[in-house]
């Protein structure tokens, strides 16, 4: 077991030839912790004897099945090792593992064992109940909480730009009706001054 906060934990094992992927689906609820290990074995011969070899590793994805497959995880794992990712959406995540070698080595047979422990990521307490913040936890909850607070900020300039956009509209479209009145008042004015020279001209006959 990995972190007591769990609240759901799956164990399995089957068996792969190199090179082959086997997948499993969950039903994951949005901000949910998902702790992974993986511990896989290399076959003796035609046997049932299996031992680890240095040069195994498992490639691990998951996607989310109703975003297009969007990918959340993809990392290569030594023969025992973890994994760990915070569900963003609800939704049904695809599970895939698939055994290969550092050195190019095929057609071995290989047995896999694979644990899923499931909980809230809003809870931190250790396995051994000591109310301490396991590392890898806490970090995932301080990137989860930066991208939250990025994605807050985005929110807000968009919100600025908008009203920043809005008011220089409305400043532009008023000093351009302010214009049109400025240009009609010095039509008007001229046209009156005209108006009144000429009658001018004409009351003394100059015209």
């Amino acid at each position: 077991m990995f972190v007591a906060l769990v609240q759901v934990t799956n164990a399995l094992h089957f068996y792969l030839n190199t090179g082959e992927t086997k997948c499993f689906f969950e039903d994951l609820q949005i901000d949910t912790l998902v702790v992974g290990k993986i511990e896989a074995f290399e076959q003796i011969g035609h046997g049932n004897d299996y031992h680890r070899n240095n040069n195994l590793k498992v490639q691990i994805t998951v996607e989310e099945t109703f975003d297009n497959n969007h990918r959340v995880v993809d990392q290569k794992s030594s023969a025992s090792g973890d994994f760990t990712f915070t569900s963003l959406d609800s939704g049904e995540h695809k599970f895939c593992l698939t055994p290969g070698y550092t050195d190019g080595t095929t057609g071995k047979r290989h047995r896999i064992f694979f644990d899923v422990a499931v909980g809230s990521s809003h809870d931190y307490v250790d396995s051994k109940s000591t109310r301490h913040v396991d590392m890898l936890t806490a970090q995932i909850h301080n990137l989860n909480k930066k991208l939250q607070e990025i994605h807050w900020e985005q929110e807000h300039l968009r919100e600025r730009e908008a009203a920043f956009r809005d008011s220089s509209e409305s400043t532009n479209t008023r000093v351009v009706r302010w214009s049109i009145i400025q240009l009609i008042v010095l039509f008007g004015t001229c046209f009156y001054q005209l108006r009144h020279l000429k009658s001018f001209f004409v009351k003394q006959k100059i015209v």
